[in-house]
């Protein structure tokens, strides 16, 4: 029997008195952590939760998630961490695609579950809780858990019982829902654990938001570990260094945005950040330039990631950052990646094709799409929409997201070539380049920019120096548009699809 909450209860009985978590002002032993899932556990029990059950989230990071994470495991049901930003349609949606029983929540969202109360799944409304006190038409989360034995429940979980389903960010349409087994995440916690170089004396923070899988990549390691997880509210870049520096963070995971914020904050000075051994970046690119002034600052703590939810990884090990720095990495062991040609054969090193992977850590399926999943899994192999390339040493060069690949003229523009650019210039915090329509060529590049502060430099110099500098004409770009910031998902990431939509409306074309 293979199940998630018991790494909780392992280490309360081993550790009890060393410290688990911490949130703001709270401290948890893992005393107080396997208490809180057991009282959670047994509250969802109460309330009808059984094995198989989909229990659902829609709130901010808060220390109730961090118990409902490992309470819902322990009945077998089934965790849904869903964006605190959707939208009413777009909730409404997701609760009925999972079929969710419950709703954890807090008082803030309760008028916008009201607006959507025809479409819930049936018995769902008796059954919203909210984590942050009383209200009406709702129940309230602490005092539920609060009457409830910290016993957990007596439930057979096998590790083939699925443990979540993580809704993709849906900035391609319509989420999907991507099933994730126990055995795929105890397989994240040993495999990431090994790769990060994690032990029980490690500290690990998480700033970003836990409801995206890129919190797992180091949720999951930590607790396995037994290390001490520091978790933020929400990102901001002087609090992030404070936390370094007062907790003594040695591991913290990042999307570029956040780095790039984090580089360019008045607080940020190697000192205060001395204790850090691992820097992980992942969920978009990071350019060169901004990878540069990491490993000035830093030297020896950059890991990269790439990855999909539905399963697929390379790792960047820190030894390896510099000398393959334009690398996204190698499949870590037991996993394994091609490059497919469009003919379906495999490419050789330096040919340019998409990315595809197998290894232990894909998932079950998309959930209630097995036409989705068809398509993308093919005879054991993940097909990932991504392109790239191999070295002659095997490691993996990211190209582009085959969707933002611009088609100019018949021939294939890749927006990372021109944002590595366009990120070179002293003005520029954060570019993202994309096609927009073009009566002649079909498609032509734009870059969307955001400047740095105090930063004068215009749309159409800033244009101009980029187009001085790309390597071929057809990577000018047709425009610059400067933005005071980008759009993000829950996760940190850059929303091109959002940038993008506007110049394509009305042309009933692509976006």
């Amino acid at each position: 029997m293979l199940e998630l909450s018991g790494i909780v209860r392992h280490h309360a009985r081993y550790r009890p008195d060393e410290t688990a978590v911490v949130f703001e002002d709270e401290r948890w032993s893992w005393r107080d952590w396997a208490a809180r899932v057991g009282r959670c556990a047994n509250m969802l029990a109460a309330l009808g939760v059984r094995k198989g059950d989909r229990v659902a989230t829609l709130v901010g990071n808060a220390p109730e998630l961090l118990e409902v994470y490992f309470a819902v495991p322990a009945l077998g049901a089934v965790l849904v961490p869903l964006s605190p930003l959707l939208q009413p349609s777009g909730l409404a949606t997701l609760l009925a695609d999972a079929g969710a029983v419950c709703l954890v929540t807090d008082r803030a969202r309760l008028p916008m579950l009201a607006g959507i109360r025809a479409a819930l799944p049936t018995g769902l409304e008796d059954r919203v809780i909210v984590i942050d006190g009383p209200a009406d038409g709702a129940l309230d989360y602490r005092a539920l858990a609060a009457a409830s034995d910290e016993q957990l429940p007596d439930v057979a979980v096998d590790a083939d019982d699925i443990y979540n389903i993580m809704y993709t960010s849906g900035t391609t349409g319509l989420p999907k829902g991507i099933v994730h087994t126990h055995t795929v995440r105890a397989l994240y916690a040993l495999l990431m654990a090994a790769a990060w170089r994690m032990t029980p004396e490690s500290v690990v923070l998480h700033t970003g938001a836990i409801v995206f899988n890129g919190a797992f990549v180091t949720l999951m390691p930590a607790v396995h570990q037994g290390a001490r997880y520091v978790l933020a509210r929400q990102f901001d870049a002087e609090r992030a260094i404070e936390l370094i520096e007062r907790e003594r963070v040695t591991h913290v995971m990042l999307v570029p945005a956040q780095i790039i914020a984090l580089l360019s904050t008045g607080g940020f000075r190697q000192e205060r950040l001395a204790s850090l051994e691992m820097v992980l970046s992942l969920g978009a690119p990071l350019l060169a330039e901004h990878k540069a002034r990491l490993h000035e600052a830093l030297p020896g703590r950059l890991h990269e990631l790439y990855g999909l939810t539905e399963g697929f990884v390379t790792i960047l090990d820190r030894s390896e950052a510099v000398g393959k720095s334009g690398s996204v990495g190698k499949p870590p062991p037991f996993n394994h990646l091609r490059i497919v040609a469009e003919d379906g054969r495999d490419c050789p090193p330096g040919e340019i094709g998409e990315i595809v992977g197998r290894g232990p850590l894909l998932m079950r399926d998309y959930w209630n799409r097995p036409d989705l999943t068809a398509q993308a899994v093919r005879d054991g192999w993940l097909f990932t929409g991504d392109m790239g390339y191999v070295d002659e040493d095997g490691y993996l060069y990211l190209v582009d997201r085959k969707k933002d690949m611009i088609d100019s003229g018949g021939v294939k523009v890749y927006p990372k070539d021109i944002e590595e650019v366009a990120a070179r210039h002293p003005d520029v915090l954060e570019v993202a380049v994309f096609g927009i329509p073009d009566d002649r060529w079909g498609e032509v590049p734009l870059a969307a920019v955001v400047l740095r502060p105090g930063a004068a430099v215009t749309a159409d110099a800033l244009r101009d120096w980029v187009n001085e500098r790309v390597a071929a004409r057809y990577q000018r770009v047709s425009r610059v548009v400067l933005h005071d910031a980008f759009p993000r998902s829950a996760a940190g990431k850059t929303l091109k699809r959002e940038l993008r939509e506007p110049f394509w409306a009305g042309t009933g074309r692509r976006i």
